[in-house]
């Protein structure tokens, strides 16, 4: 057998063992363990930014036994099970790719989730009768950022988009004049015009080929490290945080740059 095979095998007849007799993962449904999935899902982000690869080798597991977890939670409830699961990504895989299974050409990755999109357009209006937005496959509750990205990538696949980079550039420096004018004024629209501003940002990363949101944690972590340097060095040299003057402070900041 197929090593593969026998793992995921192994791991299924496990979940059937802790249904059947451990309190704790009899007692779990599809909604309590929505919240430990998210929680799985940042722990394999944080891994994969860290460089650790043994890291992000754990979570994936974790991540996998919530999958299998849920399938059989869906077993219990004779809606679906893990077969039908895999089955149903093997599909869609198969369908969505016809440069790959069809006869289909394509020239480049652009033009793959150009197709894409389509596709999936065509089967939620096969499946609802009526065709439906681009932008229905964003969920609501992702955070901003993401969101934004998700907004942004759904349009270009059907041909909304910019041209060029620099026309995305000049947009940014158009929101950003008019949430100078909006904040001079002091208008209730300052935070409309900053959303405006960042969004047109994330459009100009991606363009860049940049995720923002990889590049705005990778800038958060970069404050935690150089400021609990500024903590910590100034603690050796007997000085408080909240009593230090500005310039003090600097002068530590500078230091952890350095460093």
């Amino acid at each position: 057998m197929d090593p593969r095979a026998e793992a995921f095998l192994r791991l299924l007849k496990i979940m059937d063992e802790l249904r059947e007799q451990c309190p704790w993962d009899r007692k779990q449904t599809l909604e309590t363990l929505r919240p430990l999935t998210i929680e799985e899902t940042y722990e394999l982000g944080d891994a994969i930014l860290q460089g650790d690869l043994d890291g992000v080798k754990k979570e994936l597991g974790d991540l996998i036994l919530h999958m299998v977890f849920y399938a059989k939670i869906g077993q219990e409830k004779g809606a679906f099970d893990i077969t039908d699961v895999l089955n149903g990504i093997c599909e869609k895989l198969i369908h969505r790719h016809p440069h790959i299974y069809g006869d289909v050409k394509v020239k480049d990755d652009e033009e793959v989730k150009a197709n894409w999109e389509k596709i999936k357009l065509a089967e939620k209006a096969k499946e609802g009768g009526a065709p439906k937005s681009v932008l229905e496959g964003v969920p609501r509750g992702l955070p901003s950022l993401v969101k934004a990205i998700r907004i942004q990538d759904k349009a270009r696949g059907v041909g909304f988009d910019w041209e060029h980079r620099d026309q995305v550039w000049a947009k940014v420096h158009e929101e950003l004049g008019e949430l100078k004018q909006e904040v001079e004024a002091n208008s209730a629209k300052q935070a409309e015009e900053l959303g405006d501003v960042l969004f047109s940002l994330v459009n100009y990363a991606r363009f860049l080929g940049i995720d923002p949101d990889e590049a705005l944690e990778r800038t958060n972590r970069k404050f935690i490290q150089r400021f609990q340097y500024l903590e910590r060095e100034s603690a050796k040299d007997g000085k408080v945080m909240g009593e230090m003057t500005l310039a003090e402070m600097d002068a530590y900041w500078e230091r952890a740059k350095g460093e």
